[in-house]
Parts: structure tokens; sequence; C-alpha cells
């Protein structure tokens, strides 16, 4: 090959890796042109998916909350979106589902017993067992199963679908407890003081209920009660910016009795619809900190005469029968008006409610099926029943 020839080569080889450079550059511009036009776009108007993450609440925050409650606060909810998050009837899915668990413990036993053909003495005798093994508690267990036997002909006994009726129809009774329909309006402001043992959820209840009522157009002021617990203040204050709400808090370690005396007062003077008090968590058997609730009992009625207007004790449903033994002690020391069962969703031994109803003869509230803020729902006997006994919910 000729010198002339090797200079025509090497001109082309420049020529064609110029044009490959020069082809390169133009695409990349092209990609960074696409890549802006797509950003300025998705400014402008965000995606279908950025519209259900803005609507929607973020996952669990982690607090530096200790054993007094769940250890997690859902993300800042404004109160209109609490309100469009619950649909308005979906209660009895939500109860269903946080009954799952206990669906798959007594119940499901009970539905062994009852898919037999046959319901003799000996499966009568299986029933009984079930019952008091179940943890509803003795008194319940027992008044569930002689009620069974005294409603029934033998030739009931022999119809399956009879039997379960009735013990529905029993469960229903015990848990339908002679009391006044709550009202958060028949007092202004009303009062509400949560009292319970460490662990059982009250802090956590008082930030869902607090958003539960300000998607009802109600003012709430919450009271941080519990001066005592590592990071209880703190983690109360989380809560009222996730449910819109005031808070009155106080130095750590100072007496409880004042920071809810100035937040009753607050109440009062500034009218707010619903005042609710958080207390430090205690042992049922600590006879020194029962006293001091019912100092503080007495704070609130110098603050607002009549104060409180409601007490509800707090229990955790994953205690069972323990829950029952709390329950009884507290109400021999306090007035309690009310009671609210946390952690549902998390145990089978959601029949406990049926032992602190009979054992107590107090209402149950409000009860917890969930993590999420909106997961406090209001009681109601029907609904848990049929949730509790639904043999076709998964």
């Amino acid at each position: 090959m000729g010198s002339t020839e090797l200079v025509y080569l090497a001109i082309f080889g420049v020529v064609i890796a110029l044009l490959v450079f020069w082809l390169r550059r133009a695409a990349d511009a092209s990609r960074k042109q696409a890549s802006s036009d797509l950003r300025e776009r998705l400014q402008a108007k965000p995606s279908a998916r950025q519209r259900r993450d803005d609507a929607a609440p973020a996952p669990p925050l982690a607090t530096t909350a200790d054993a007094d409650d769940e250890p997690a606060i859902p993300s800042a909810t404004e109160p209109s979106s609490v309100a469009q998050e619950t649909p308005p009837n979906d209660d009895a899915r939500a109860v269903r589902e946080g009954l799952a668990k206990t669906r798959g413990g007594f119940v499901s036993r009970l539905g062994k017993l009852f898919a037999r053909k046959a319901f003799d003495q000996a499966t009568l005798d299986e029933l009984e067992e079930v019952l008091f093994t179940a943890d509803i508690g003795p008194r319940a267990a027992d008044k569930m199963f002689q009620e069974v036997k005294a409603a029934l002909s033998k030739d009931d006994l022999a119809d399956t679908s009879k039997v379960w009726a009735q013990l529905k129809s029993i469960a229903n009774a015990i848990l339908r407890v002679d009391s006044a329909p709550l009202d958060f309006s028949a007092q202004r402001p009303l009062v509400l003081l949560t009292i319970g043992v460490n662990g059982a959820g009250k802090t956590t209840t008082i930030g869902k209920l607090a958003a539960h009522l300000t998607s009802q157009r109600k003012r709430v002021l919450l009271a941080a009660g519990d001066t005592f617990r590592a990071a209880a203040t703190e983690q109360l204050v989380e809560w009222a910016k996730r449910a819109g709400v005031d808070v009155v808090t106080g130095k750590s370690g100072s007496d409880p009795s004042s920071v809810i005396f100035d937040a009753v007062k607050k109440g009062v003077e500034e009218g707010f619809d619903v005042v609710i008090c958080d207390t430090a968590g205690r042992l049922h058997s600590n006879t020194s900190l029962m006293e001091e609730l019912k100092k503080i009992r007495r704070v609130c009625d110098k603050a607002c005469p009549g104060a409180p207007h409601e007490t509800w004790l707090v229990l955790d449903a994953t205690n069972g029968q323990n829950a029952i033994a709390q329950a009884k002690t507290f109400k021999a020391d306090m007035a309690i008006t009310g009671i609210v069962l946390t952690k549902l969703d998390g145990t089978a031994k959601g029949g406990v409610i049926l032992g602190i109803c009979d054992e107590l003869s107090v209402p149950v509230r409000y009860i917890g099926v969930g993590e999420k803020i909106t997961d406090l729902r209001p009681f109601d006997a029907e609904t848990f029943v049929d949730a509790l006994f639904d043999q076709g919910a998964a």
C-alpha cells in the first residue's frame, strides 16, 4: 500500500471518529433535554402514584417511647384526611380483620365442635372445656355454658346452629352493659381522664381518639399528665401534632396534678369541647400511685366542677385474663366509666372483653384494631359479636 493510500485511509479514519463523536454528543444532548422535559412535567403534575402517596399516611415513625405505649406513631394526618381515610361503614370490616387471631383461637375450637353432625353430652362437655380454657374468664365462661344448657332443650342441643346462635346471643347480652350512650357534647369541656398500667397503650389511644374527635369537628386539648416516664411528654406532643390539636405540658418530673389542672382550666377558659388527660402508667397493686390518681380527680374537679366527666381504663388485650384482674383492682379505687381495649389485632385473647364486661359491668367505649391513626373504633356489641363468631371470615 502506497503512501498516498495511507494518507487517505488516515483521513477516512479521522472523519469516521469525528462522526461517531458528534453522534454521541447529539444523543447525550437529546437525552438530557428529554430528562429535563420529564422533570418539568412531573413538577407541574404529580403522577398517580405520587398523588396516592400524598393522600395516604406515611409509614409509622419510630419514637423514643418506652414500654408504656405502642412504639410507633403514624405520620402527620390532617383532620380532614382522617375523615376521608375512614369510609362511613368501615367499622364492621375493620373489627372483623382485627379479630382474625381471636377467631383462630377459642372461636376456631368452638367451630370444630359445631362442625359435627351430632351435639351430644360428650360434645357439651367439650364445649364447657373450650369455654373455661379460653381467655374470657371463669365467670363469663360459666355464665355462657349454664345459659346454653338452660335455654335449649335436648332437641335444640342436637341442632348445632341453635347452640351457636345461643352462644352469640349470650355474648351480645354480656357486652351490652346497661349505661348511658357516650355523648362528647354533654359537657363543655368534657374532661376525660385515662388510666391504666404501663404498656396498655394510653398515650397512643389518646392520640387516636383526638384525631377521631377532631374529624367530628370537636376542639380537643390534651394534658401531658405523665411527667415521670421518659419521653412520655414528647410522645404526646407528637401525637398532638398528628391529630392537629393543642397540648399542655409540664417539666419532666413535675407534679402531674398541676399539669392537668392547668389543662382543664385552659379548656374551660378557652372554650374547648374535650380535654383528654394522660396519666402515668402504674401498677394496679401500688397503693401510693393509686392515691395519686384520686388526687388528680380532685384537682380536675377544682378546675372544672364535676370533672372528670369520664374516666376510662385502657387495657391491653394481649394480657388476657390478667387484664380482668387489673380492671377489678382499678375499679375498686376509681369510678371507671368506660373501657378501651387495645391491641386486639395482635392477640388471640380478644375474648377477654367478655370477662371484663361481665366482671365490671362497665361499657367498652373503644377498641384498638390496628396501628393506623384511624384504627381506634367506637365499640358496638352487635358488630363485635358478629365479627367474633363469623365462621366465614378469613
